[in-house]
């Protein structure tokens, strides 16, 4: 596969969603510095959204880990809110993209990066990219907007949720004909197993989880069936961890290591 990466002159770097799973793209961008591979153009979305914007500011893996570390510690972000539409307020969150990305904007990146959202009036997708006179930091809060859990964004006018709405792996928004896909809930990131906990509530968390990782991988599948672009798809092995395990950074990020 590095040969035939190698010897294309562009191709587009796609990272998925996932919440704390999303931190297996580090381990996959770690080989990516070791064999000297440059995307073209990065595509993110939600957790991809977040380590992609790092990569195209030119962050190096240990920066951005180091950076993602800020996640580790639930306080650092976590700030409940008692009105609105979600249960976590963005003040905090807030203040660390404001650290990572400062006031730079969509077209001041090193590598093009386009950042995918869902409108949440229309149902549309959002895909913001450098013809947006946008700051990063608001588009990142934007396509990790969970609805229910972090609050929606707006942006000029329109409120937007998580892009992994729309679609969470964001092959269709390639402009080159190689591709490495990096998918964090593809094929490996669910149990074929039931949920077999002592406490219901665990089980019927676990079954939320499930579920949503089924819904997601079935919507990025029919995605790459219909794609004729040239994909190299790499799908970590992520059923072991939660979405919430931000305190699990070297672990996480070690499952994309050797992918390649």
């Amino acid at each position: 596969m590095r040969n035939k990466i190698f010897g294309s002159k562009q191709f587009s770097l796609v990272l998925s969603g996932g919440g704390a799973l999303g931190i297996a793209h580090l381990g996959v961008f770690e080989d990516m510095e070791a064999y000297a591979l440059v995307p073209s153009e990065i595509i993110g979305t939600s957790m991809g959204g977040i380590i992609g914007a790092c990569i195209a500011m030119g962050q190096n893996k240990d920066e951005i880990s180091k950076n993602i570390q800020q996640f580790a510690s639930i306080t650092n972000w976590l700030k409940f809110s008692f009105n609105g539409n979600s249960v976590v307020e963005k003040e905090k969150l807030s203040k660390i993209f404001d650290r990572l990305f400062g006031e730079a904007k969509m077209g001041d990146t090193r590598i093009p990066l386009k950042l995918i959202a869902t409108n949440l009036r229309s149902s549309q997708k959002r895909v913001f990219d450098k013809n947006d006179d946008i700051y990063i930091k608001d588009a990142i809060l934007a396509t990790m907007a969970i609805p229910g859990i972090f609050p929606e964004q707006t942006i000029e006018g329109e409120v937007y949720g998580d892009g992994f709405l729309c679609q969470n792996l964001g092959i269709l928004e390639a402009s080159y004909e190689e591709v490495i896909a990096v998918d964090v809930l593809g094929q490996h990131s669910f149990n074929e197993e039931m949920p077999n906990n002592f406490f219901k509530t665990s089980n019927v968390l676990e079954m939320f989880e499930k579920s949503m990782r089924l819904l997601i991988y079935n919507q990025t599948k029919l995605i790459l069936e219909h794609s004729s672009k040239n994909i190299y798809l790499i799908e970590p092995v992520t059923k072991a961890y939660k979405t919430y395990h931000f305190h699990k950074v070297e672990e996480i990020s070690a499952l994309g290591l050797g992918l390649l």
